[in-house]
């Protein structure tokens, strides 16, 4: 991690995060952490479904695979599993954060997105920043393929460049959709970017950076593991009693421990949604009910 050559990348792919808001780089971790992960995973949800004790553990996708049920997200996966909590302070994914967000580093929040083949949900346009303010925007979100990620397995898709502003996230009564619910106009907004990427490739996303996934159409899955990183002279503001329970999962991770919050960045809306979802999944469900009768 002291090699100059890597942190003279590292200073080029800065700029390019700055510019752009996102960074993908492709194979950072090697096929026998995936495929250790994968184990791990695979173990977590066939010990949770056998114990019948899964609705903190497990969301499942609405439709079915072969007649049975198959899980969408592992919630909280740095609270489920010693080998997340490794995989949340890897010195190759925290030489990044580091590169981005300063020295000063706190876990934020941490999920598991699976799209199961056939079946893996749409995730539409949003803008992380939304779900969980903080009094700057010194934060980045890291995405990790698991799996080969294709643009029929429903990679990530953004929207370069546009991290310096916000986008209305409101249903009809103000309350929160978990989506951009104005028109995303490629004339006016550009096409968006498709990051397909081996599995082991990482994505680093600043939580402006607006992005969605399409549904998994093909026979192949698609796994993400997602940390959310903040500096710790990041604060979180108030949206309501979710956060209570979001910041039971927050922790410290490396650095000094600020106790005076830095103001910067855009100026977020705040939103709270009308009920407290399980996910963005059931959020952006229930919106898309809501857009349609509207």
């Amino acid at each position: 991690m002291n090699d100059p050559a890597f942190l003279h990348v590292n200073d080029i792919r800065k700029q390019q995060y700055l510019r752009d808001g996102y960074l993908l780089v492709e194979s950072l971790l090697d096929p026998t952490w995936v495929k250790d992960l994968n184990s791990v995973i695979h173990q977590l949800t066939e010990d949770s479904l056998r114990s019948g004790k899964y609705e903190h553990v497990l969301e499942f996708e609405k439709g079915t695979v072969d007649g049975h049920q198959v899980p969408r997200r592992i919630f909280n996966p740095y609270e489920q599993h010693e080998s997340f909590r490794q995989a949340a302070v890897d010195d190759r994914i925290m030489a990044y954060v580091q590169a981005l967000i300063g020295p000063d580093i706190a876990l934020q929040h941490s999920k598991l997105n699976m799209k199961p083949r056939k079946v893996g949900s749409v995730v539409e346009w949003h803008q992380d920043y939304t779900y969980f303010p903080h009094t700057n925007d010194s934060l980045t979100g890291v995405l990790i393929y698991l799996d080969d990620a294709t643009a029929e397995n429903g990679c990530l898709e953004v929207l370069p460049g546009l991290h310096t502003r916000t986008f209305d996230h409101a249903l009809a009564d103000g309350s929160f959709a978990g989506m951009i619910t104005e028109d995303m106009n490629e004339r006016i907004y550009g096409r968006p970017v498709s990051l397909a990427a081996p599995a082991g490739s990482v994505i680093f996303l600043h939580p402006f950076t607006p992005h969605r996934s399409a549904p998994n159409t093909s026979d192949a899955p698609r796994s993400t593991l997602i940390f959310e990183y903040r500096a710790t002279d990041a604060f979180p503001l108030y949206t309501g009693s979710q956060l209570i329970s979001m910041e039971a999962c927050a922790h410290h991770l490396r650095g000094e421990r600020k106790k005076t919050a830095r103001f910067g960045g855009p100026a977020p809306d705040i939103y709270t949604p009308k009920d407290i979802p399980k996910s963005l999944y059931e959020l952006q469900d229930a919106s898309r009910d809501a857009l349609s009768q509207s």
